[in-house]
């Protein structure tokens, strides 16, 4: 029992608002070598490409990992090992695809689990948390508690992250890079293919791999002249928010969503986050974690990974999960439901089946039409 009231001050509304974890990063060839941001697609405004913010002082940001994208990593954590026992194991099959709910892009409000014997369960859910009870859905996805959800397709109930981590570089110079594609043998002068005759033959030839194809001037990553930081909060101050009706029930609740937080907030990073991206801890400037207040008082916070993981275990267990049960996900998940075409269907046509936000949604379209 002395596990499970260790945190209890951090549940406390005189507690620490967040907890906050800064590291410092470098490439894994050194603190200048060349690294790869996140690309994103043009839009509102934006050329697209890495996300870089340029000031008037000659400064800049990049934005090497987003907030969401940070989440998906970490959230992946509890398939794995003796993290999965932590939470309940549920996958969708569609066709010969299997998705484990933990993958699911927009989690519990995710299509994939929408439409699927989950439905009716996750939309009460969502409703209970609309009325101020989290317990329900805490019960089938508490990762949608932890990294945040938006039941943006049915009943609009939404739900803050309380972890948020984001991968950022300070002073950054943009390199592009040029590259040159050469055929194993000359296809063409050789006689062994036809000289294209049009446009669209000859992108046909390049695409395939016949001819010679340059690369100019392509995204070549960034070197950050002033260092590359993850800056990660874990937001006690939302967390104390959650309730489940009755105060006994509140607290198991808020300590089995904060082991889970924990477990992930203190997990260490990953160092490759993608092809020319792979980072590690720079010795030099040691990881800063505090407990941040709500008067602006900044204390040391130490915990250790470990010890996170053994109070989400018991607070799994009092939450009334048992984190030892066996688990397959290849075999033997705690669920497993099939993907429903026809919910789909519905859902396509404009709705969530019989939902509330469904039949007003089918409503307004039919209004529409007919105006």
């Amino acid at each position: 029992m002395e596990i499970l009231s260790s945190f209890d001050a951090w549940l406390k509304d005189e507690g620490p608002a967040a907890l906050v974890i800064r590291e410092y990063l470098i490439p894994v060839e050194g603190p200048d070598g060349v690294l790869f941001p996140a690309t994103f697609a043009a839009g509102d405004g934006f050329a697209g490409g890495y996300n870089i913010d340029r000031f008037a002082d000659g400064t800049s940001i990049c934005l090497i990992d987003s907030v969401g994208s940070q989440a998906n990593r970490i959230e992946l954590l509890f398939a794995t090992g003796e993290y999965a026992g932590l939470v309940p194991q549920i996958v969708v099959k569609a066709g010969a695809k299997r998705v484990n709910l933990l993958e699911a892009g927009h989690r519990a409000g995710d299509a994939i689990v929408r439409c699927s014997a989950l439905q009716d369960g996750l939309r009460e859910a969502f409703k209970a948390v609309q009325k101020g009870d989290a317990e329900p859905l805490a019960k089938v996805a508490p990762t949608s508690i932890v990294f945040g959800a938006w039941d943006s397709r049915d009943t609009q109930a939404k739900l803050p992250r309380l972890i948020a981590s984001t991968i950022r570089a300070f002073s950054v110079r943009k390199l592009t890079r040029s590259a040159q594609f050469v055929p194993a043998a000359e296809y063409v002068a050789d006689g062994l293919l036809a000289e294209p005759a049009d446009k669209e033959t000859k992108d046909a030839y390049a695409e395939r791999g016949f001819v010679h194809v340059p690369a100019s001037g392509s995204h070549g990553g960034v070197i950050a002249d002033d260092g590359i930081r993850r800056d990660a909060s874990l937001h006690l101050a939302a967390l104390r928010l959650l309730t489940a009706g009755e105060e006994k029930k509140t607290l198991v609740l808020r300590r089995y969503v904060l082991g889970l937080a924990l477990t992930a907030f203190t997990y260490p990073a990953s160092g490759y986050l993608r092809q020319g991206c792979s980072l590690v801890l720079d010795h030099d400037k040691p990881r800063e974690f505090k407990e941040v207040y709500g008067d602006g008082q900044r204390k040391d916070a130490t915990l250790k990974h470990s010890d996170a993981l053994a109070y989400a275990k018991a607070a799994a267990k009092d939450f009334g999960l048992d984190p030892n049960r066996r688990i397959d996900l290849n075999v033997l998940p705690d669920r497993e439901v099939e993907f429903d075409r026809e919910l789909a269907k519905k859902d396509v046509s404009g709705g969530t089946g019989d939902g509330e936000q469904g039949t007003k949604k089918r409503a307004g379209k039919k209004a529409a039409k007919t105006s």
